[in-house]
């Protein structure tokens, strides 16, 4: 019966590979998210950024709070607006 059910199978291969590839990506994009030097480079961004004019500090601090979000690992919340 293993030798059927691989070769029944094995049209699906493709899918089973694609669906492993996003796994993998997802895993990657959320321990970038959390990278404290990640995390870092957006801080001093956004401080730049405020020094230079570009940004008031409002949104300065948003930018704070999204940072240390990401690094915590809270979600979101559902009502938040992004801009």
């Amino acid at each position: 019966m293993g030798v059927v059910s691989f070769i029944l199978g094995l049209p699906l291969a493709p899918v089973r590979g694609v669906i492993s590839l996003g796994r993998v990506i997802q895993e990657r994009v959320e321990t970038e998210m959390r990278d404290p030097a990640s995390v870092r480079r957006d801080l001093e961004a956004a401080e730049e950024a405020r020094e230079a004019g570009e940004i008031s500090s409002g949104e300065e601090a948003r930018v704070q709070q999204e940072a240390l979000d990401r690094m915590t690992g809270e979600p979101e919340s559902p009502g938040a607006v992004k801009e």
